[in-house]
C-alpha cells in the first residue's frame, strides 16, 4: 500500500526518487495525475448510470457518447449493456450493487479508457474475484499488454503471468526480481 501510494504521487519518497517522462514525480505531478489510472481491490461507484460511472460527468454529449462507445468496447462491457434494462442508461444502484466483481472491475478499466489514461495502477484487484472472474481480468492484462503501462499489485502469482517484470516485496524490500517463470 505504501508502495502505491509513492507511485500515485500520495506520499513523498524518504529516500531515493521516482521519475515521470525523465522528470521527478513531484515536479510533473499534475501531468502524472492526468495520465495514471487507479484500480483498487474494491472500485468505487457512484449511484447513477452505468454510462455516469464511466465518464463521471466529463465531456460534451457527442464527444461523450463517442468515447463511452469505445471505452465500453474496449473494456469488453458490450454485453452487460445489451443485457441491461435501460443499456448504458441502467442505474447500477448503490456501489453498483446490481454488478459483479468482476463487471465492476471493467467499469473502472472503462473509467479509464474514457479518460484516456496510459498507465493504469491495479491494487489487489483481483483478490476478491472467484477463479473464472479472475481469468476474465488477467485475460484483459494480456490484453492490454503493449497498448498502456500497467502496474499490477498482486497476492496470487497466476495474477501476474502476462506481467514482463515481476518484483517480489517482503517486509518493504524487493527480494526478487524476474518474469513470471523466473518468480
Amino acid at each position: 500500500t505504501t508502495l502505491v501510494d509513492v507511485i500515485l504521487g500520495l506520499l513523498v519518497c524518504q529516500s531515493g526518487a521516482l521519475f515521470y517522462n525523465g522528470s521527478a514525480l513531484h515536479s510533473s505531478l499534475a501531468s502524472w495525475r492526468r495520465n495514471v489510472a487507479y484500480i483498487p481491490q474494491e472500485v468505487f461507484l457512484i449511484d447513477d448510470s452505468l454510462h455516469n460511472n464511466i465518464s463521471l460527468g466529463s465531456a460534451d454529449a457527442d464527444e461523450k457518447s463517442d468515447r463511452l462507445k469505445n471505452a465500453i468496447l474496449q473494456a469488453r462491457l458490450s454485453e452487460l449493456v445489451a443485457e441491461l434494462t435501460n443499456g448504458g442508461d441502467t442505474h447500477l444502484g448503490e456501489q453498483g450493487i446490481r454488478l459483479s466483481g468482476g463487471q465492476r472491475q471493467r467499469v473502472a478499466l472503462a473509467r479509464a479508457f474514457f479518460h484516456n489514461r496510459e498507465v493504469l495502477v491495479m491494487d489487489e484487484a483481483t483478490s476478491a474475484l472467484d477463479t473464472d472472474t479472475e481469468r476474465e481480468i488477467v485475460d484483459e492484462i494480456q490484453r492490454l499488454k503493449g497498448n498502456v503501462t500497467m502496474i499490477v499489485i498482486a497476492h496470487r502469482l497466476s495474477t501476474l503471468q502476462h506481467c514482463d517484470r515481476i518484483y517480489r516485496l517482503e517486509q518493504g524490500k524487493i527480494v526478487a526480481v524476474g518474469s513470471y517463470q523466473d518468480i
